[in-house]
């Protein structure tokens, strides 16, 4: 990587959002209908992502298995027999194939839509110097819109939503979210137009 291209993307973190099985696989509890498809672009944004030595950021959703920390409208899925999904520990939980947490990044817990709500993300991205956002992941509407509302509030310099990194339950949904982040100055590239910037 040339001083050039690391000056470029030093103050920038990809952040990628809820990547777990039980968001992305068919059959799954919590299934954002168009999560698979974007498998593939996930990786290879992080894949870019690290060979432009940007620092990576997993985001996950990790819930107490008795649903004690989990938003009021979704308790009732943490009752006995139920499924309760994303439980710390639990195989929902983890990443779907093909998403490795290498050393050097980091993970971040979260309980609620926004990366930022009661996390110290904010804190992380200061410390070392992130003032640009990439965000990736699932979905578009609940997690990657709160997060990246809560950015622009934040003051981060450049935000950016890689559009087909990302993804909701329908096509209609997912591009009506991101018109409305497109308002507000945020980036809406392809993956493609991404990598070539």
């Amino acid at each position: 990587m040339g001083s050039e291209n690391g000056d470029k993307w030093r103050k920038t973190a990809v952040v990628v959002i809820d990547m777990q099985k039980d968001f992305i696989l068919p059959g799954a509890p919590m299934l954002v209908r168009d999560g698979e498809a974007i498998v593939p672009n996930v990786i290879k944004t992080v894949e870019v992502a690290r060979n432009r030595g940007i620092p990576i950021i997993w985001v996950v959703r990790e819930h107490d298995p008795l649903g004690r920390d989990v938003e009021l409208f979704r308790r009732h899925l943490y009752g006995d027999g139920k499924p309760k999904p994303t439980s710390k520990g639990g195989v929902g939980a983890e990443l779907v194939d093909g998403l490795v947490i290498q050393e050097g990044d980091y993970k971040l817990v979260k309980t609620r839509f926004s990366a930022f709500f009661n996390t110290n993300l904010h804190s992380y991205l200061q410390g070392i110097g992130v003032t640009n956002l990439v965000v990736i992941g699932v979905q578009t509407p609940n997690c990657i819109r709160q997060t990246v509302f809560d950015a622009v509030a934040l003051d981060y310099q450049h935000v950016t939503v890689i559009i087909d990194a990302t993804a909701a339950a329908t096509p209609d949904i997912h591009i009506a979210n991101i018109i409305d982040m497109k308002n507000v100055g945020v980036a809406t590239p392809t993956l493609e137009e991404w990598c070539q910037s």
